[in-house]
């Protein structure tokens, strides 16, 4: 079974340790399936609009498209350097200091307080029966490294990622000097794809009026 991928120092990371991925569950056959099939009907409409077709079919094909692609396809989630937890989600990547990290939870999504705020990541996430029911091996064995189901494998990893911050940093989950730790989290809005979603929802709503 695929586990976290250790990589070589990321570009611009100046001779960091590294990056630890984590793929996703789910979602990425439907998107892709989503946004291809949104891209044909918009070369298509576009080839075709002198011949009648509908610029709102257009519009509203890039707009779901672009919704996929940010939903199902954008989202991501890794560790850099042993000390960041990066969770880039449909609009925004949000960066959490491990050490700062008071609660993480992952059932059918991963859902991580910090900076007594609560940061959620659809990339990894158990069925709703498993998110309700007790954790196990993949197998139904003893629950070793190898045949252990990955959701239990990425939490156990993170919980572990999490302790070892929090000690190199000497505190306590909760405590004080846990919520003053100097930059918990930073957050970058994925101008992007916002632009792309806003524009193509204008383009349709222009169409439709016309």
């Amino acid at each position: 079974m695929s586990r976290a991928i250790s990589e070589g120092p990321a570009t611009g990371d100046g001779g960091a340790p590294g990056v630890e991925r984590f793929h996703a569950t789910s979602g990425r056959v439907i998107g892709w399936l989503t946004v291809v099939i949104a891209a044909g009907i918009a070369i298509a409409g576009v080839s075709n609009l002198r011949d009648g077709f509908s610029p709102a079919v257009v519009a509203g094909a890039v707009l779901v498209g672009a919704l996929a692609w940010a939903s199902m396809l954008r989202p991501a989630l890794w560790v850099r350097d042993a000390d960041v937890l990066v969770m880039r989600n449909m609009f925004e990547t949000v960066e959490l200091r491990l050490a700062a990290v008071e609660e993480l939870a992952l059932r059918q999504f991963l859902a991580v307080r910090a900076a007594d705020r609560r940061w959620v990541s659809p990339v990894v996430g158990r069925s709703w029966r498993r998110s309700t029911g007790r954790r196990g091996s993949s197998s139904g064995g003893g629950g070793t490294v190898a045949d252990m189901a990955y959701p239990d494998f990425v939490e156990d990893r993170l919980r572990a990622l999490v302790d070892d911050a929090r000690t190199a940093a000497g505190v306590r989950p909760g405590s004080a000097e846990q919520l003053a730790l100097p930059d918990a989290v930073r957050r970058q809005p994925a101008w992007p794809a916002i632009a792309v979603v806003l524009v193509s929802l204008l383009a349709l709503v222009v169409a439709l009026a016309l």
